[in-house]
């Protein structure tokens, strides 16, 4: 029984967190774009709901049955009757003491079908902002999709039902959505009001050097996530469309070609147009500010842009695995310890490539001061 109710927590946990962290990137990037600024109490609630979610998926859904037990396990039954878990509760506890009734099997899986969607409820209001009736409503239909995938099978992609449909489950859990909803300001009262906090989007805030960083880590995160999204999809193409084999990771269509293309498109090209920020300082509403032209075109191969290059040269056949590709990834990790440890010393907010082509940096909605705070 233990190790029923335990595993699933574990799996969360890992799971979760491992999820938060592949998204990490993305959520900087929406938080501060429809909200204004990154907070880290909503960086922290994120982190919750990615190990709820997968919570959520590991005690209802895991551990998908397979053909073995499809063939070995008799067909789980079917609730349709709204409300039996009463007379269950009745039928199991009778003539037993509240204490041994409010401690039974059956009661507590009542309780814990109520308390799995409370934090639904919860987290749609106060982190998403959604209104009590749209947040029990969502808990509904969730809770609907889930029994229909336990008592078909995912309609029968598994090949068996492996749990039981159960109306109840659906009652408990819209029940707990709505517990959740109700009492969302007081459980998540350390979150801010997301109502109130887009209202303030479009206000320039001062540039610091946590905000310097965040820009950074989005930049650092594209460079690496995309080219890997592009190589992946490119593969599938070759061998599920096409079906040819594998590229290997030292041809010119290998990683080389994506990285290549991201540096060109999403390094440089953003260096070059517009205000001349990089994709990271757009997403937290920074820019910088300078006279010519000469030193935008000169700050695409200063910082981040000598890391990239660098790394991305790395990558070519030529280098794959040589010397000179060892020479090149060293020297790139030499130009991300600088180019981050003067951010992080540099009470300017400024950073390397900013100083070194007489660049200053401000918020891109309007004025607002530097600051050396983190």
């Amino acid at each position: 029984m233990i190790d029923a109710w335990t595993w699933p927590a574990y799996i969360a946990i890992l799971l979760g967190l491992s999820a938060f962290v592949v998204l990490f990137v993305p959520i900087l990037v929406i938080e501060s774009r429809r909200w204004g600024q990154i907070r880290l109490a909503r960086l922290i609630a994120a982190a919750l709901i990615a190990v709820y979610g997968v919570a959520l998926i590991a005690y209802t859904l895991l551990p998908f049955p397979d053909a073995d037990w499809c063939a070995t396990n008799p067909v789980p039954g079917r609730n349709l009757t709204p409300f039996a878990f009463v007379d269950d509760i009745r039928t199991q506890t009778a003539g037993e003491s509240w204490r041994a009734t409010l401690t039974s099997f059956a009661f507590l899986q009542v309780a814990f079908n109520v308390l799995l969607f409370a934090p639904w409820g919860a987290f749609l209001r106060r982190f998403y902002g959604r209104g009590v009736l749209l947040s029990t409503a969502s808990g509904l239909v969730v809770s609907a999709l889930i029994e229909s995938i336990q008592g078909t099978g995912a309609f029968g992609a598994f090949g068996c039902a492996y749990r039981v449909a159960d109306v109840d489950d659906v009652i408990t859990n819209t029940a707990g959505a709505f517990v959740g909803a109700l009492i969302a300001p007081l459980v998540l009262f350390w979150l801010p009001d997301p109502r109130r906090a887009g209202a303030s989007r479009g206000l320039p805030r001062p540039v610091t050097r946590r905000r310097r960083l965040a820009g950074m880590l989005i930049d650092l995160g594209l460079f690496t996530l995309v080219p890997i999204a592009l190589t992946v999809a490119h593969r599938a193409v070759v061998v599920y469309l096409l079906g040819e084999p594998i590229p290997g990771d030292d041809g010119w269509t290998g990683p080389f070609l994506w990285t290549a293309l991201w540096l060109a498109l999403g390094i440089y090209l953003p260096s070059a147009i517009g205000s001349g920020a990089s994709l990271g300082q757009r997403a937290v509403w920074l820019e910088p500010t300078w006279q010519g032209r000469r030193h935008r075109c000169g700050r695409m191969l200063v910082g981040f842009g000598t890391y990239a290059t660098l790394s991305a040269l790395a990558m070519a056949p030529p280098f794959v695995g040589s010397a000179q590709g060892d020479v090149l990834n060293a020297a790139s990790l030499l130009v991300a310890v600088v180019w981050l440890g003067w951010m992080l010393f540099d009470r300017t907010a400024r950073g390397a490539s900013f100083r070194l082509t007489g660049a200053t940096v401000a918020d891109a909605r309007g004025s607002a001061p530097v600051t050396s705070s983190t």
